[in-house]
């Protein structure tokens, strides 16, 4: 079956009236000033943050193991990826089809999701489905068959992705800037691996990284809905009780930065090309951190109001497309940007950009942009709350990112602090694109390979 690798799983049409079901319960939640948050300790001693919601028969669970793709062994990148193909792909008295034919009978989701530090699991089921469900949720974590068959098939999924991925120009630039910002560290490797590495994993590499990474000492768990502390404690025990205390993880050094400028261009025939430019960004335990996530949605992460995007495609009309992110990983942050344009208006492209960086390095923002950015992420913050899948979402990112469990109520007020010194000071010591990295895929004119 075609599932995770893919982002999303197929499903059979037998199943539609309960998932319907399901997905209509999914769409309402209660606001973010409402929500209670329980921190729940299982007798086992497993922790989880729990959201009761009894006005709907749903419960929606996700959790993460901390490792993900940096536990990927070595020479063989794409391992974490492979499992998270694989986890529900049949376990105990189970094989692929019955495991995944008894889910869609209970109209249970369950994806899996490999990042670089992560292993995340979304899960949600049906109140009266519930006990059943959790069964097969146990069961794909605890043990998963990796049967030979069933890695054959979704080594060919991944294979037929990836050789996708190699003519897709976005796909490659990403790649590539990760591998020149990175180089031999864990971070240079691409999380869903390479042709090579991907044809090397055996059934044994992905049983060595269940074993070693899905522990209950490296394990965050969120949950809303229909479910009391004392019956989750409950289900906490039997999913995650049979798993080992510790994970053996390997350890992950801290991104040391080059302090220089970098540009790779990837030949490709296409008619526009793809830019990913970035430097060193911040952690998000980094105490500028809040400032930078407001100076980033002025600069480019605000869509048609950007600065980037005002100066790049609404003055110029030089591009289709140009945005920035922040992108704090456990043991980088990187301040992260992309642009897509025809070939002949890359090198003009970039000149702007890294114009446009310079400048707000040296000036921050306005009193008036500070504010109209306040209002709009203070504004939208609720909508990260307005179903229970979005809420379990966030719970689990605020464990992640070891916030506390208060941030929910202190995060518009630390927005609301900032000051146009606080961006005038996180703007000179993040934004100056000296230090700039960039990949392009495709034919781009005005640019070429540079800092290597």
């Amino acid at each position: 079956m075609i599932h995770t690798i893919f982002g999303s799983k197929i499903l059979r049409l037998a199943a539609a009236a309960p998932l319907a079901a399901l997905s209509l319960l999914l769409l309402t939640a209660f606001p973010a000033n409402a929500m209670k948050i329980q921190k729940v300790t299982s007798k086992k001693g497993i922790e989880a943050w729990l959201v009761e919601d009894h006005s709907r028969p749903i419960l929606s669970m996700q959790f993460a193991f901390t490792g993900g793709a940096t536990q990927d062994p070595d020479g063989k990148p794409g391992v974490a990826h492979f499992v998270s193909g694989m986890l529900d792909e049949g376990s105990g008295d189970l094989d692929s089809e019955a495991f995944q034919k008894r889910l869609e009978d209970l109209a249970a989701k369950f994806n899996v999701n490999a990042s670089h530090d992560h292993m995340t699991v979304t899960f949600q089921t049906l109140t009266e489905n519930r006990a059943e469900s959790i069964k097969l949720l146990q069961m794909a974590i605890a043990s998963p068959h990796f049967g030979p068959a069933d890695v054959e098939r979704i080594r060919e999924q991944i294979v037929a992705n990836l050789r996708q991925e190699e003519k897709d120009p976005n796909k490659a630039a990403s790649n590539e800037w990760f591998k020149v910002a990175f180089g031999p560290h864990a971070y240079g490797r691409p999380v869903n691996g390479t042709l090579a590495s991907i044809a090397a994993v055996t059934p044994a590499d992905l049983h060595d990284y269940v074993e070693k990474n899905f522990a209950r000492d490296n394990l965050k768990v969120a949950v809303v809905g229909d479910i009391d502390a004392a019956q989750l404690g409950e289900t906490l025990d039997f999913v995650f009780g049979g798993l080992p205390e510790k994970a053996v993880l390997t350890p992950v050094r801290e991104v040391a930065w080059e302090k220089a400028s970098k540009q790779r261009v990837l030949q490709m025939p296409n008619p526009q090309s793809v830019v990913h430019f970035g430097f060193e960004g911040l952690k998000r335990a980094d105490p500028d951190f809040i400032p930078a996530y407001i100076l980033n949605y002025v600069v480019g992460g605000g869509g048609f109001s950007s600065k980037l995007m005002q100066e790049v495609r609404e003055k110029r009309g030089l591009a289709y497309s140009v945005y920035t992110y922040l992108f704090p990983l456990d043991h980088a942050g990187i301040f992260m940007g992309g642009v897509a344009t025809e070939n002949k208006s890359v090198g003009k492209s970039m000149e702007l950009i890294r114009t446009e960086l310079e400048r707000v390095a040296d000036e921050g923002l306005s009193e008036k942009e500070l504010r109209t950015a306040k209002d709009y992420l203070i504004g939208s913050f609720a909508l990260r709350f307005d179903t229970s899948a979005k809420i379990a979402q966030q719970l689990l990112a605020i464990q992640l990112d070891d916030l506390g469990m208060d941030y929910i109520d202190r995060r518009n007020g630390e927005i609301e602090a900032i000051t146009v010194d606080d961006i005038k000071r996180v703007a000179k010591r993040l934004m100056g694109p000296k230090n700039l990295i960039v990949t392009v895929a495709g034919a781009p004119e005005g640019i070429q390979d540079a800092g290597l």
